[in-house]
């Protein structure tokens, strides 16, 4: 699609989110706080699309995103707060400040440098400090908000010297977490559970893997194989209830192979 089609096709979704806000019942009563939590189903909808890696899909959801961020921007202008064109330009400027190697003379060695430089520019966009999680939304899912935190520190500098450190510390909170266990501390046992999860997740960071994804995925597996294992029981006119955990285990086995 060339240029002008693509500011074509985004003023005609401006013009029709001006048609809905002025004359659709419900997108006029629609605010901030009542879209808020469409906005986060579409996001994971999103989330889906790109795990399953459908294209189409991946094309619908980002318009359906794209719907929401013009709408919040509509209910901007009404407020005098702001307007699509100041949202606009506010990304594209920080974008531009923030990436001094590409818009600038500042040379990086790698995509570390470049995260540790965004962060140092963050910081030094206002006068005023902000300490350096402040950033992190509380509304994030936790193991999300883990990932983000060990991110954003990461770009200051706080992190291991070399990633296969980690282990030393996944082995500890390891032992820790089965000491609790041993004594029975209910409470000491789920913050140990906590440090464990979140010594994991940051491993998982260290090796280019996204916790949040591997997760799920191996979720959607295990949905995969224990469907198998409910239809062969069925299949062979069993129940679950009636079957031993071998028996079970012997139809897991199988659905390793054939389920996946």
């Amino acid at each position: 699609m060339t240029e002008d089609k693509r500011l074509t096709e985004f003023k005609r979704l401006l013009d029709i989110m001006d048609e809905l806000r002025e004359k659709c019942p419900w997108d006029r009563e629609q605010t901030n706080e009542s879209l808020r939590k469409l906005t986060i189903e579409e996001t994971y909808e999103l989330a889906d699309a790109i795990l399953e890696n459908s294209n189409d899909d991946i094309k619908k959801e980002l318009g359906d995103l794209l719907l929401h961020l013009v709408f919040y921007a509509r209910i901007g202008k009404e407020k005098g707060a702001f307007d699509i064109a100041d949202v606009l330009k506010g990304i594209n400027e920080k974008l531009i400040y923030r990436h001094p190697h590409v818009f600038g003379n500042v040379k990086v060695n790698g995509a570390t440098e470049v995260i540790q430089n965004w962060e140092q520019l963050k910081m030094s966009e206002n006068e005023d400090y902000k300490p350096v999680l402040s950033g992190v939304p509380k509304s994030l899912p936790a193991m999300v908000k883990a990932t983000r935190i060990q991110e954003k520190v990461r770009g200051v500098g706080f992190d291991w010297d070399v990633r296969e450190q980690i282990w030393d510390k996944v082995d500890e909170e390891l032992n820790e977490l089965k000491q609790e266990i041993e004594k029975g501390d209910r409470k000491k046992t789920e913050s140990e559970f906590g440090d464990l999860f979140f010594s994991v997740i940051n491993a998982a960071r260290l090796y280019d893997v996204d916790p949040e994804t591997a997760l799920e995925r191996t979720n959607r597996k295990f949905i995969r194989r224990f469907r198998y294992l409910e239809s062969e029981t069925i299949r062979k006119g069993r129940s679950l209830h009636d079957m031993s955990l071998d028996e079970m285990n012997r139809i897991w086995e199988q659905a390793k192979g054939s389920a996946d």
